[in-house]
């Protein structure tokens, strides 16, 4: 039995520590709602109203001097990157501010429909925060979309005053008609300082790769015209070769066309349009057929191409218009930055002309097949619904590509950006590897021979000896006489097998064979005895990086002929490649079944009856899938055979060059455009020329010129 005291005091302590408890519940509950206030009050509740009773007042002095922007910027040195510290890209925009001249009331600008559906699209998108400590890019709700229906002296002093303008510096601007009269610019007359230009009008003197974003001109028409079902008016069905129906077009353009509408072999397959008496711009009226009009942009639709030229203007809304009525695209707008160019492979969706080659425009496009005019009015109409449709997707998807560039690793691959996933039936690079092919694997060496056993057995002993060779395998090509018995080849540590092939063809040495057990395979010509150890591995090394590609040591360049108006292949040494001779190159194994049972047209039938060309083949295959090019390893150009007569050599026909050259023509026919690319480039290994001791070299024995 305790004391009373004891009592008295035992229920004071229980009292005390209940107190105490309450207290502490109530303190956490205390700075959990405050800490969830502070965060609410950062995000959600100070979330910008795009009501325009809500837009505040600024007075401003004019500036009557035009610094312009810094032409130098790029994304190292005029991007703070350290603010975008997240793993999405951040987007703050200011609140709605409408700037006034102090002397005379005059507003800079006034906020459009088109800007307003910009600033929409940005909040309610996953890219907006209402934190600008935590915003990456920041968005000014002032609109210079269109140089004319603003003052530029003001929208300087506009753009310097905002709260974290700090000379552009991470600062988003939308434009998309720049310049004015007389000159029309390419680019904004306002003092933008480092700001990125999300602009329509670039051309490649004041683009700015990798900083700023080419965008479209949107058209007001499109938010009353409905896009073109993908089913509907197939592109082969359609009347008209060429439509062309674009207002503003150059006089000398448009003198070009009436020319050309003059010839009876171009009167039934173009049509050439203009503005109706009443000059609205939904009408369109063609003067050669008593004043008939057109509904437009309807009228595009009757079209397989439609025509988009040089105005007062570099980017034009006819682009726009055209896409959403499945017509392709015929460009002749030299240096014009096309929208999004840094990501969208716009060769697969775009006819591009040059503008001093418009005489044969109506001849080029006849050229192109069916099916590749199918495959691009597909192209045309998957790029359009998913990127350029209305203003919104126009805006994500240019957020997007600036994501792509601060966080390279989330970034989409060319592919995805390009790719049509609902087409079960298109090409796409199935070589997107995550990892580098693995090294233990090696290549397999396949040899293409006829005749010559004495530089044969030479390249096997050559071949032995490199330490990624995995096998051998020797493809004789001769029906007429037997290979020698295995028993007279040299005595090599390595698998080696002789297949002798039933018909003499070139493309014998793409077939595959189920000897191939590796990924990598080295086609080489028997007379290639000139290439050392050291070069072919780092060759195998190279091709691992860039399995994708054709990695290999001869290289050749296609040119155009303007006096013919053809292709041309040229051997000369140059800096710029376009191919890689299969003579001596790595690809991976899964071009040699394309090649076999998926080449184009009746390419594969040419090769082997002209017994040339399986190489340029090979090249148009990849590159057209790919949209890669080659890729020149090591300095060496001469790989003529010293040990071996040219009689014997199919290269030392005169006719070859001249079929060669056919080659290339007759194949950019069959695939409808020209898929190789051309490229100053070529991998050598790290420190070779270098002044240094050879055991810190991996490759010690490589080849010049």
């Amino acid at each position: 039995m305790l004391h009373p005291k004891e009592q008295i005091l035992n229920v004071l302590t229980y009292t005390l520590l209940a107190l105490v408890a309450f207290c502490a519940i109530l303190l956490l509950c205390d700075i959990s709602s405050q800490r969830e206030r502070f965060f609410s009050s950062n995000r959600d509740s100070v979330a910008l109203d795009l009501s325009l009773s809500h837009t505040q007042e600024v007075l401003l002095r004019s500036d009557p001097e035009y610094r312009g922007r810094n032409v130098n910027c790029t994304f190292w040195d005029c991007l703070n990157i350290y603010k975008c510290e997240h793993d999405t890209l951040k987007v703050y925009i200011y609140p709605l501010q409408e700037f006034l001249d102090e002397k005379s009331d005059k507003v800079a600008t006034t906020l459009s429909s088109e800007y307003f559906q910009i600033l929409e699209a940005v909040l309610n998108s996953r890219y907006y925060t209402s934190n600008p400590n935590e915003a990456c890019l920041f968005l000014p709700s002032l609109d210079l979309l269109n140089q004319d229906v603003f003052d530029k002296h003001l929208a300087g002093p506009a753009l310097a005053s905002l709260n974290f303008w700090d000379r552009g510096e991470n600062h988003l601007i939308f434009n998309m008609l720049p310049g004015s009269a007389p000159t029309y610019n390419t680019i904004l007359d306002v003092n933008i300082d480092n700001a990125i230009v999300l602009g329509g009008g670039f051309d490649s003197w004041t683009y700015r790769p990798g900083f700023d974003v080419s965008i479209p001109v949107w058209s007001p028409l499109l938010q009353q015209a409905n896009a073109v079902p993908a089913t509907a008016h197939a592109a082969v069905h359609r009347k008209y070769l060429l439509v062309v129906a674009q207002l503003n077009l150059l006089p000398q353009h448009a003198r070009h066309f009436r020319e050309l509408s003059l010839d009876a072999n171009n009167a039934e397959q173009m049509l050439l349009l203009g503005p109706c008496d009443n000059n609205e711009l939904t009408t369109r009226c063609n003067k050669m057929h008593h004043q008939k009009r057109w509904e437009y942009p309807r009228v595009l639709a009757r079209g397989k191409f439609c025509f988009v030229g040089h105005s007062l203007r570099v980017g034009q809304p006819d682009l726009l218009e055209i896409m959403s009525q499945n017509c392709i695209p015929v460009l002749a707008i030299d240096n014009y930055v096309l929208p999004f160019e840094d990501v969208i492979d716009w060769s697969q969706a775009v006819v591009r002309v040059r503008e001093s080659e418009m005489h044969s425009v109506m001849r080029k496009l006849e050229s192109i097949s069916n099916v590749k005019v199918v495959e691009m009015q597909k192209q045309v109409q998957w790029l359009y619904s998913n990127y350029f449709k209305d203003l919104k997707s126009i805006t994500i998807t240019a957020l997007e590509v600036l994501e792509s560039r601060i966080f390279p690793l989330q970034a989409r691959s060319s592919r995805k950006w390009n790719a049509i996933s609902k087409n079960s039936r298109s090409t796409f690079n199935p070589l997107f590897l995550n990892s580098l092919a693995p090294k233990s694997q090696g290549f397999t060496a396949v040899i293409l021979t006829y005749d010559r056993v004495e530089s044969l057995f030479l390249l096997i002993q050559k071949l032995a000896v490199v330490p990624s060779l995995q096998s051998i395998l020797v493809i004789w090509n001769n029906q007429r006489k037997s290979p020698p018995h295995l028993s007279t080849f040299p005595t090599i540590s390595k698998p080696l097998k002789i297949i002798q092939t039933r018909e003499n063809k070139l493309s014998n040495r793409f077939y595959p064979y189920p000897e191939i057990e590796t990924e990598a395979i080295l086609t080489i010509d028997d007379d290639i005895i000139m290439l050392t150890s050291d070069e072919l591995d780092f060759g195998y090394e190279v091709w691992r990086e860039f399995p994708d590609h054709i990695v290999g040591f001869p290289s050749r360049i296609h040119v155009w002929d303007n006096a013919t108006m053809q292709w041309h292949y040229e051997s000369e040494w140059t800096n710029q490649i376009s191919m890689v001779l299969t003579g001596a190159a790595f690809h991976h194994k899964y071009w040699s079944h394309m090649y076999t049972y998926a080449m184009p047209g009746d390419i594969k039938h040419w090769v082997d009856d002209h017994m040339n060309c399986e190489d340029i083949a090979m090249n148009f295959l990849v590159a057209n899938i790919t949209n890669n090019p080659p890729i020149k390893v090591t300095p060496r150009k001469k790989f003529k055979c010293p040990e071996c007569t040219n009689t014997e050599m199919l290269s030392a026909d005169l006719n070859h060059m001249r079929e060669r050259s056919a080659c290339i023509d007759r194949f950019s026919k069959i695939y409808g455009r020209m898929p190789l690319r051309t490229v100053e480039f070529r991998a050598d290994p790290v420190l070779f020329r270098d002044n240094f001791p050879d055991k810190l070299k991996r490759y010690n024995d490589i080849g010049s010129l």
